[in-house]
């Protein structure tokens, strides 16, 4: 395994300077067109996802744990930035900005808290199912928010996004074929960029083409306007009477988000065999959110596309993502050259980062593996399209229904029942918990009721997975029953991982055990 100077906790070694420096920079030119972009997902002037790519890329490479991972403005969390905000403050208000700062910082402080009692873990428990169908909703609604921008069309729509959609596309007439074009050379530029070389900043020439473009010929449709010369303001003059309405989006992103920090950081130390440490990297994502939240950004989490830019760009260290924020600190002040740009080239970039998230095959696909997770993904894609803009409570519905099919088709703990002469042997299968219990000591008894002439009974609970503490007080109940009318109960073959708790119900098993 090689040595990472910088993913320990101090600095790069001198041969990886140069590496961080490379990569950085080269992410840099990535995510200054990208974090303009998703802030206009998230509703806010383009300027805020500059300001959501500086101090808090810098925080978060100061306490990464994964050397590759890339923090800063992505369009999951832009969309469900603009779901939780909207429906708090008018879009396009003063305190429109004011809530998605303090939204991050919420999200920043939840995302510490969990680092902190080491819970980092938590977020295996979302099952595939929910975050396929949940990221595959949350991609169409991206696409369809972007329809607008794409055609040229000025303003937005308080109908909703599906229903806006509707109306532009069914309004040919207010199109901008110009837009059009814009918004497709963007999309078609940014992916064949990834053909040409990996390191060509294909969004990057796309976002000066279209400056070119605009200025040269007079583009008359929506462009990004002006764009204040000046470096993040830091302030905490937040609307802090909105924050109970903000605390669950800002606990859905808090872990939605992380999701994909952790994919992208599981998948760097499986292949390149780099210690990461979930816990820490909440704590380090915690801290960039706080950073986005005091200096006028909203929330941010890990990118995949910008940490697969930057493992390919030969970084070293978690520093070549101080490096990225360094350099979006150092273009802000130049940002005032973007005001011309097109808005439909935004939309563009948006639409060739998001496209390969919907995958059609694959939610068509999941019905051949399994049928009642094929349910889930499309309940939470549905939800996801009907519950719009806060489809953080689709993502809660999904994780519910979830949770509900494990809990009903685990409802039953079963058995095989043999006799050999007048011993009969009941083979437990299953889980034994508080929900399978009672049902099982019902079919048990009913089991003995059947059998006449019994000497002796023997429940055998290899089988078994797992015994929580009411399936352990329902064996007690149903040895005693059966000790009670004469004939004696054993246990056997009890599970290693349950022997303690069998210990502790039973005082000492009964009949001893095999």
């Amino acid at each position: 395994m090689r040595g990472r100077g910088g993913a320990g906790g101090g600095w790069p070694q001198r041969r990886g300077v140069s590496r961080d420096a490379v990569a950085g920079l080269s992410v840099a030119l990535l995510i200054i067109p990208q974090s303009m972009a998703y802030a206009e997902l998230a509703g806010l002037p383009s300027v805020h996802g500059l300001y959501a790519s500086a101090v808090p890329l810098m925080a978060a490479g100061l306490l990464a744990s994964c050397p590759y991972l890339q923090t800063g403005p992505v369009a999951l969390t832009a969309l469900l930035t603009h779901g939780a905000v909207a429906t708090v403050v008018p879009a396009g208000s003063p305190e429109y900005v004011g809530a998605a700062a303090l939204l991050a910082l919420l999200v920043g402080l939840a995302r510490i808290v969990v680092g902190l009692v080491q819970a980092g873990k938590v977020t295996y428990l979302m099952s595939q199912p929910v975050l396929r169908g949940f990221t595959s909703g949350a991609a169409i609604l991206i696409l369809l928010s972007q329809f607008p921008s794409t055609l040229g069309i000025t303003g937005g729509s308080e109908e909703g996004l599906v229903r806006n959609t509707i109306r532009v596309l069914s309004s040919p007439g207010s199109w901008s074929p110009a837009a059009a074009i814009l918004a497709a050379l963007t999309a078609a530029v940014t992916l064949l960029a990834r053909r040409i070389h990996r390191l060509f900043p294909g969004a990057l020439v796309a976002v000066a083409g279209g400056v070119l473009f605009s200025v040269l010929v007079g583009y008359g449709g929506p462009v990004v306007g002006e764009i204040p010369g000046s470096l993040p303001p830091f302030s905490l003059a937040l609307p802090w009477s909105l924050l109970p309405q903000l605390v669950v989006p800002a606990a859905v992103i808090a872990l939605v988000g992380f999701a994909e920090s952790t994919a992208i950081s599981r998948s760097f130390a499986t292949r390149d065999r780099v210690a990461w440490n979930p816990d820490r990297e909440f704590v380090a994502q915690g801290a960039a959110n706080l950073a986005s939240g005091v200096f006028g950004g909203f929330p941010v989490d890990g990118s995949f596309s910008r940490s697969s830019l930057n493992h390919l760009s030969g970084a070293w260290s978690r520093w070549s993502g101080v490096v990225t924020g360094l350099a979006v600190l150092v273009f802000l002040p130049f940002a005032g050259l973007l005001s011309a740009l097109p808005k439909a080239v935004l939309a563009g970039i948006v639409i060739a980062a998001v496209a390969g998230l919907v995958q059609p095959r694959l939610i068509v696909g999941v019905w051949k593996l399994s049928r009642i997770q094929a349910l889930v993904v499309w309940f939470t894609l549905g939800m996801c399209l009907l519950l719009t803009p806060r489809i953080e409570q689709a993502l809660l519905l999904g994780i519910l229904l979830s949770l509900a099919i494990h809990v009903w088709r685990e409802r039953r703990a079963g058995f095989d029942s043999r006799r050999e002469g007048s011993v009969l042997h009941l083979e437990v299968t299953g889980i034994l918990w508080f929900a399978s219990a009672p049902r099982l000591e019902e079919a048990i008894v009913e089991e003995l009721n059947r059998n006449e002439g019994v000497t002796e009974v023997v429940l055998r609970l290899d089988g078994l997975g797992r015994i929580d503490l009411t399936g352990a007080l329902a064996l007690k109940r149903i040895v005693d029953a059966v000790g009670g009318s004469g004939v004696p109960a054993t246990l056997a073959g009890v599970p290693p991982q349950a022997r303690e708790l069998i210990d502790n119900v039973f005082g000492s098993l009964p009949g001893g055990s095999e």
